[in-house]
């Protein structure tokens, strides 16, 4: 039978094994953890209770976080020559149109976010296996194909993010870090967990979020309790 590290016995200390807990338990439970040698990331994990195969169920759209993610985002932007320069001004950090498609197909992807003007969207299409595993490809629903790429690449720097379930009925997305004031963790993910619940597609029935928990990038999982939640938000 394989040994339990000492940090794995700390770590299962600090939950409760089947409770549910308050959002400001759970950040506090992730905030005393043993801590680590770096600024780690908080997660939100939900399982959604919705059909993955239909695709009028899929659960996807954009929030802002209002503190932030803690990581410097680096944005890449898609457009012809007369929306560049504009582009650059409002931080993008790789601009072009077909050259910068050309780069990317030869390897370029030092980027966490793409943006594109819909008429550059043909040429794009074509990094569809690129970008396409990666989360990365540029869409209308999350406002990534857009005629303001300068307003929809300042969102994305000051705190945007796109949230998407998968094949799993799973959503998992960084909502911070570890050094955050628990005020500034409790913000962002309650500005998540509202548009969560705008996202709702209209024919789900009856209950939309299974489960839901916290965690820590080496820290432990905390299921948070949805009716506290619910109270939180409405």
């Amino acid at each position: 039978m394989p040994k339990i590290s000492k940090r794995k016995k700390a770590l299962a200390s600090f939950v409760e094994k089947g409770k549910t807990y308050s959002l400001k338990d759970a950040i506090r439970i992730l905030k005393r953890a043993p801590a680590v040698k770096f600024d780690q990331s908080v997660e939100v994990n939900l399982k959604m209770d919705v059909d993955p195969k239909q695709t009028d169920q899929m659960v996807r759209g954009t929030v802002p976080l209002p503190h932030g993610t803690g990581k410097q985002i680096r944005v890449a932007c898609f457009c012809k020559e007369d929306r560049q320069e504009g582009a650059k001004k409002a931080g993008a950090d790789l601009v072009g149109g077909t050259d910068l498609v050309e780069r990317v197909k030869k390897g370029e992807m030092n980027f966490d976010v793409a943006v594109s003007t819909p008429n550059m969207m043909k040429e794009v299409a074509s990094l569809g296996r690129i970008l396409g595993p990666k989360g990365l490809m540029p869409n209308p629903k999350a406002g990534t194909v857009t005629e303001d790429v300068a307003k929809a690449i300042e969102e994305v720097k000051k705190g945007r993010v796109e949230f998407k379930m998968d094949k799993q009925a799973d959503i998992h997305l960084a909502i911070g870090k570890l050094s955050f004031e628990e005020s500034a963790l409790a913000e962002n993910f309650l500005s998540f967990y509202k548009g969560l619940l705008k996202a709702r597609p209209s024919q789900t029935k009856g209950t939309y979020v299974r489960n839901i928990s916290l965690s820590s990038t080496m820290g432990p999982g905390v299921r948070l309790d949805l009716s506290t939640l619910q109270r939180e938000v409405s």
